[in-house]
């Protein structure tokens, strides 16, 4: 087992492990000398790797899709940490082991395999599930399917990620179903279970993850396309409207045109089978953001162009809003203690709590008397009060002043 995994990398600390190259790019400094900029990875998610110095040295050593063992420092860069290699080499596939590289489901492949078969021997319509079973029946099929990523790297970009995900829209499909009258939950699951069946042989997944010479020129629908083809000609029962409605969520499953979609959904189990497709896949692209998110500091992951957002990290949210919370507000104790010390609470300054030497219960202190409020008279109110040196001043005093008996 290799290590460290790059979801153990600290920064600040220089380190010898292997792994895989993602992808290599020869670029030139300011001076003109060369550097290489690569990505690596291994099971636990990618790391941006530069390599400043000697790098003729190693230009021809190594390639994308090899194991390479190096040496160098991690830094922290724009928030992300960052290798600095000082030296590296090209491994043999002796001296690896490959699943130490690539992601994986955390479900066993025969476990959902298994689960997948038995959902299909539950359908009730004798010609889909024929259908299924002539698919899955095929061992080149079985094979691949149980290992395939269902992309490249937006979600479920992991070995098995397919099945899962097909098990995963089964569950929702199974849920969602009954709640729609009009929803025929067979057609649904075949529907789930073939819509992304192409990607089967659209992706390479030997060693990295790449598009295949017929995922380039075709992609998965048409290839899916191909396959159903295939099945249904040893099918010479299967009727062909019922072709024509799994051929439709075929096509329209990716919902819109500018989506990659030949046609629109346009019947319920099409247009649920589109949702349902667009939830899971959307909910295990923002898992995967949050879990593998390289940030240093911060509550949110970098910004995902397949979400278009960044992501809450709500644990690491969660965890500093309580911290800050309790750093501001002193504990239970502290307060109690703060209380029984101030003045007014102390028997030497509050003389309700003074001790008392005579039996009995302590008299209520005295009520303090009421402020005396002197009436004031009309001519003392400001509004009245004239301004000094003014003729119409001298005439008010005059018809203010009381007159006299002569």
């Amino acid at each position: 087992m290799k290590t460290p995994y790059v979801n153990e990398l600290e920064p600040n600390r220089v380190i010898t492990t292997s792994f895989l190259v993602h992808s290599k790019e020869i670029r030139q400094k300011k001076t003109g000398d060369l550097y290489l900029s690569l990505m690596l990875g291994d099971r636990t998610g990618d790391l941006e790797a530069k390599m400043w110095d000697n790098v003729g040295d190693v230009l021809d050593e190594f390639e994308r899709d090899d194991f390479v063992k190096v040496k160098g420092l991690i830094q922290v860069f724009h928030n992300r940490p960052q290798l600095t290699i000082h030296k590296v080499r090209r491994m043999d596939d002796s001296e690896i082991d490959f699943g130490d590289y690539f992601p994986a489901s955390r479900r066993q492949p025969d476990e959902m395999w298994n689960e997948l078969r038995g959902i299909v021997n539950g359908l009730q319509n004798p010609h889909l599930k024929a259908l299924l079973n002539a698919m899955l029946d095929d061992e080149d099929v079985s094979h691949r399917y149980r290992r395939a990523p269902a992309a490249k790297q937006i979600h479920h970009a992991f070995l098995g990620g397919l099945i899962e995900h097909v098990l995963s829209l089964c569950a929702l499909a199974r849920a969602t179903a009954p709640h729609y009258p009009n929803v025929d939950l067979d057609l649904l699951l075949t529907g789930v279970i073939l819509h992304d069946i192409g990607k089967i042989y659209e992706l390479n997944y030997e060693r990295g993850f790449s598009y295949s010479n017929d995922g380039q020129l075709l992609g998965h629908i048409n290839i899916g396309m191909r396959m159903l083809a295939e099945k249904v000609r040893t099918l010479p029962d299967f009727p062909r409207t019922l072709r024509s409605l799994v051929e439709h969520m075929i096509l329209s499953h990716h919902g819109q045109l500018e989506y990659g979609s030949p046609k629109l959904p346009q019947f319920p189990e099409a247009l649920l089978l589109h949702f349902l497709d667009d939830l899971d896949s959307k909910m295990e692209c923002m898992r995967a953001l949050i879990e593998n998110d390289r940030q240093v500091e911060g509550c949110f992951t970098t910004y995902s162009t397949a979400l278009t957002r960044a992501a809450l990290k709500k644990d690491r949210y969660m965890t500093a809003t309580a911290e800050a919370s309790r750093s501001r507000t002193p504990d239970a104790s502290a307060q109690a203690e703060a209380r029984f010390n101030a003045p007014e609470n102390r028997p030497n300054g509050n003389p309700a709590l003074q001790s008392n030497p005579s039996p009995g219960p302590h008299p209520p202190p005295p009520a303090p008397a009421p402020p005396v409020i002197k009436p004031q008279v009309a001519s003392e109110h400001p509004l009245f009060r004239p301004k000094p040196d003014s003729i119409f001043a001298d005439k008010l005093k005059q018809a203010l002043q009381p007159k006299q008996d002569n």
